[in-house]
């Protein structure tokens, strides 16, 4: 059975640095574009980064100062948050959408095959 699994949340000073972990089991995640999605308090879940066999992408919040990452033969990726600020509080899921070649084509989260249970994060100022 597939499923995803996270770690490595915890709360945090602002300033302060976390990795998030997630492991994949059932399936090999060389074929998926794999992402890691939040949500905070009274707010929707929202898209953080993006990774294919390729290349990243960040949302514009993010950029400089999170780092995505994958390692297929471990079939685990990664998320390094540097820099956090309070307004980074919120769950972090990881997920993994199935398509042609790995290739990252959708950031609506009804297209995405697979979510972790999610981690909490917490900043505080």
């Amino acid at each position: 059975q597939e499923q995803l699994v996270e770690s490595g949340g915890g709360s945090v000073q602002a300033g302060g640095s976390l990795r998030l972990s997630c492991a994949a089991s059932g399936y090999s995640y060389s074929e998926y574009c794999l992402g890691w999605f939040r949500q905070a308090p009274a707010k929707g879940r929202e898209a953080v980064a993006f990774i294919d066999n390729q290349r990243s992408s960040y949302t514009d919040s993010v950029k400089g100062r999170f780092a995505i990452s994958r390692d297929n033969a471990k079939n685990t990726l990664y998320l390094q948050m540097n820099s956090l600020k309070p307004e980074d509080t919120a769950i972090y899921y990881c997920a993994a959408l199935r398509s042609d070649g790995g290739y990252c084509i959708s950031n609506d989260m009804d297209d995405w095959n697979y979510w972790g249970q999610g981690t909490q994060v917490t900043v505080s100022s």
